[in-house]
Formats: structure tokens, sequence, C-alpha cells
């Protein structure tokens, strides 16, 4: 298992949530909640970056992040949706603006999960969606480093500038 804090991103068209690991690789937990921007991504060259992307970098510069794994959100079937587009868009732009490796990795259920164990825990759904959206990065951050604890290599596919996983 590699060291180092790894960064978790679920993307919504509302809300990104973001979840951290320990330093060894053990343990995901939430982080907070940022707002997603609606500044086009194919923005003209010399526009300054939406501030979602911003605002993440700032948290992989805070917390010396050596990853950032980012939810792959596949129909139940393995199929691409509009939201998997919208993911790998959003994860390739974001490859482009931090220092560290992007990983892509499968989360189907995460938000479902997410939403089950904040009714278990006796939380609302409806009233705490901002928190549903950092516990479904912290189950996606989770699997990725179980995935890779149990099988010695990293969870997911990498991204880089171009957009190819």
């Amino acid at each position: 298992m590699r060291t180092g804090v790894r960064v978790g991103i679920d993307v919504g068209t509302v809300r990104i949530g973001v979840a951290r690991s320990d330093f060894h690789g053990m343990l995901a937990t939430p982080v907070e909640t940022v707002p997603r921007e609606t500044v086009p991504r194919d923005r003209p060259t010399g526009q300054a970056a939406p501030t979602d992307l911003s605002r993440i970098a700032a948290i992989v510069a805070e917390l010396d992040a050596v990853e950032v794994i980012v939810g792959l959100p596949l129909a139940l079937s393995g199929r691409h949706t509009a939201s998997t587009d919208d993911a790998v868009t959003f994860a390739t732009t974001l490859a482009g603006a931090v220092p560290v490796p992007v990983r892509l990795v499968d989360e189907r259920l995460s938000t479902v999960s997410a939403q089950a164990a904040l009714r278990t825990a006796g939380r609302s759904t409806r009233t705490q969606r901002p928190v549903v959206d950092q516990v479904a990065a912290t189950i996606i951050l989770q699997h990725a480093l179980d995935t890779e604890r149990a099988s010695g290599k990293p969870a997911g596919t990498s991204v880089d500038q171009t957009g190819r996983p």
C-alpha cells in the first residue's frame, strides 16, 4: 500500500463532495462540500478557472495529497451516462489543475449507500444533502483504498489532461 493522503471527489451537478484519507491510506473521512461552478469548462483561454476547481486544488495543496480519486458514475449495466461524461470531463479538467495524479473509480451506488448510512444514523437525507455528497466521496475513496490494499495496485484508471482515462 502506497503512503500519502488521497482526496476523494463525488462530482454532482450542484455540489461536489470531498473526502480525504489518512497518510497510511487506511481510512477515508469527509472534508467538505464545494458548490459546483456553472461556468462552461470549455471557456476561452485566459478566463479564470472555475471556483470549484480552485477550491479542490487548494484542498489538495493544503493536505499535501499524493492523488485524487474521482467517482465514475456508471449505470448499473456498466454503460456510460450523461453523469459519466460529466465526471470524466471534470476529472480531466482537474488533472490539468492539480500537480498530482487523478484517477477515475467506479462509484455505482455510492450516493445510495451514503443516503442509507445517514438514514441508519437517524439523519434526514433531504435536509442533509451537502453531507450526503461528503459521505458519497468518503465511500468512493474508501472503496479505492480497500481495492488497492487488497490488490496491491491503484484502483480505477488514470486520467491525463487529454481526457483519456
